[in-house]
């Protein structure tokens, strides 16, 4: 029972990440940066005390893997955030929330996997879901349809996180895995604060307070709990719980940003999530 609570407590958790992303004048890379820098922080205690010796057997390929990944962490996050100063947050978190497919379709075209008939499907109804919030969106204007664009660049970029990251994940505990990518990708982030003359310091006491937030709460609280549930449930429910975070999100803007929701958004939304719980679904019988 308590896993089932962790799972809705963390679903509801990152579900506040586009919210407070959309609260932030800051620009996107100084917001994801803060973002990973503060989560990186707090972890530093039990990093150091419980984890540091896990760094000692890892070669120079590992540490490859881990720059790669967390520098593909750091883009998702510019892109994703960048996004939604363009797009609404029902559109932007739905597509990026179709990460699953995207690894699966990688998967087919770079290693040939097989695809079951329940991925097709999974497939198709994505589709037919991002086409219809994308036109959509280019009737609303072109800069919600260049928001959308970004999401989906976005979303590409967590799922090659995800795929490089397995190799390192595999053989690392999730605290050491997560604080040196979530590091590396802190320096990358900085690199592009500096590289684009950002300002670090210059934001007020609400930026910063939405700042420590996102380290917080959909950072570490969110996908701590996650984490901590697969002790108990299975890495499908896990997975069937995050797709509550688009519709989360999308009663959340509606509260406290007063965004609308169109009919386009509710419909291409309902494409998606039905297509991704298909294709979670399918995975999930097939380990049966």
């Amino acid at each position: 029972m308590k896993a089932y609570i962790a799972l809705i407590i963390g679903a509801f958790s990152i579900s506040t990440s586009a919210i407070f992303v959309k609260f932030t004048d800051a620009p996107s890379a100084v917001t994801a940066f803060y973002r990973l820098f503060f989560a990186v922080v707090l972890m530093t205690p039990l990093f150091v005390v419980r984890h540091r010796k896990e760094t000692k057997g890892m070669n120079r390929k590992d540490w490859a893997f881990a720059t790669l990944s967390g520098t593909l962490l750091a883009f998702h996050f510019i892109l994703w955030f960048e996004s939604l100063r363009y797009t609404s947050v029902a559109s932007s978190v739905v597509l990026v929330t179709l990460q699953p497919l995207f690894a699966f379709v990688g998967g087919f075209l770079f290693f040939k996997e097989k695809m079951t008939i329940s991925e097709w499907v999974s497939a198709l109804l994505a589709i037919v879901g991002s086409v219809i919030i994308s036109w959509g969106d280019f009737q609303i204007s072109g800069k919600a349809l260049y928001g959308d664009m970004l999401a989906l660049i976005a979303c590409a970029m967590v799922t090659g996180y995800w795929l490089v990251g397995q190799h390192l994940r595999k053989q690392l505990s999730l605290i050491t895995y997560t604080y040196i990518v979530y590091g590396i990708a802190s320096i990358v982030l900085s690199g592009y604060v500096v590289l684009f003359r950002y300002s670090f310091f210059s934001y007020d006491v609400d930026d910063w307070s939405y700042f420590i937030l996102l380290a917080v709460i959909p950072t570490l609280f969110g996908h701590s709990l996650f984490n901590w549930a697969m002790k108990w449930v299975n890495a499908a429910m896990v997975s069937m719980a995050i797709l509550f975070e688009p519709i989360g999100a999308i009663v959340l803007a509606y509260i406290w940003l007063g965004e609308k929701i169109y009919l386009s958004q509710a419909i291409g939304s309902f494409f998606i999530i039905v297509g991704i719980g298909v294709y979670m679904f399918g995975k999930h019988v097939k380990r049966i």
